[in-house]
């Protein structure tokens, strides 16, 4: 099973925490001596070696200096910024509102040339269709209390989506059947969408599998929605957060992960009987 993304961000910073105690420790000075010499409390720096405060540039700069290890600094500060960067709370995220965060994205995903991605809830968004995005991206934002521009960030995530027709890119997306039937939007937004993933997923760049809800003695079980970027970059969806995972080993977990997930699924006739079998439910 992959780590807990919210742990893992806690590990990273711990790992910062632990390096900058090991410069103290390894430069002869108690916690009261490199707190003088930065100018701040003890306190702040039984804090920071704690990881119950997540340092900033400045801290680590003077800390370094403090210890005579200048040239430690920038790693560190990069280090630190990871570590915070990991764990994004979705209100601080959308506070421009969603449809700036699937802008953000953009660039990105034109860099991007292996696209992996499992979800166990609902259709991925590179294959969402506007009126079932309008009706997820309505809904969480709702929820969350924050600026409802469902609509428009639903058209801007369908245009940033157009990245599957460029060439140079392509898709692996595994979906469990269960997403196939949870109704997000009316009969004729679900119906919609499911008729586009008959023909999205046809395309020569685009890999689409279904889990079948049949699957006996399945070795891996249902998970968090995750998307891979490439083999540098792993995102996954939490309700209270969106967690950026950039650690080498756990990415390897969560490729490992995919693999095992691939195995289960269905593709090609099996898979578009699936997305049928569906349609035909919401009748």
């Amino acid at each position: 099973m992959p780590i807990s993304p919210s742990s893992s961000a806690q590990a990273a910073r711990e790992a910062v925490a632990k390096r900058l105690r090991d410069l103290r420790k390894g430069a002869g000075l108690t916690v009261v001596e490199l707190a003088s010499r930065c100018h701040w409390h003890h306190a702040k720096t039984s804090r920071i070696e704690n990881a119950h405060t997540a340092p900033s540039a400045k801290d680590i700069r003077a800390w370094c200096r403090a210890c005579g290890a200048d040239d430690e600094a920038e790693d560190l500060v990069i280090q630190s910024l990871n570590a915070e960067s990991m764990y994004t709370e979705w209100r601080l995220q959308a506070r421009r509102g969603l449809k700036a965060l699937q802008e953000d994205w953009v660039q990105f995903f034109h860099e991007t040339r292996l696209f992996r991605v499992y979800s166990s809830t609902m259709v991925p968004g590179l294959l969402q269709t506007e009126g079932y995005a309008t009706a997820l991206l309505g809904g969480i934002a709702d929820f969350s209390e924050i600026q409802n521009d469902g609509a428009d960030a639903a058209a801007t995530r369908v245009e940033r989506s157009r990245v599957i027709h460029e060439p140079g890119h392509r898709f692996v997306l595994l979906i469990e059947e269960a997403a196939l039937h949870y109704q997000i939007g009316d009969s004729e937004a679900m119906a919609a969408q499911l008729g586009y993933l008959l023909t999205a997923g046809a395309l020569p760049a685009v890999s689409l599998g279904v889990i079948p809800f049949s699957t006996p003695a399945r070795s891996m079980w249902p998970n968090e929605t995750f998307h891979v970027y490439d083999d540098t970059l792993v995102s996954v969806e939490l309700v209270s957060a969106q967690v950026n995972i950039v650690q080498p080993t756990e990415i390897a977990l969560y490729v490992k992960t995919f693999r095992k997930l691939q195995q289960l699924a269905v593709y090609g006739a099996e898979a578009r009987a699936l997305i049928l079998k569906a349609i035909e439910a919401l009748d």
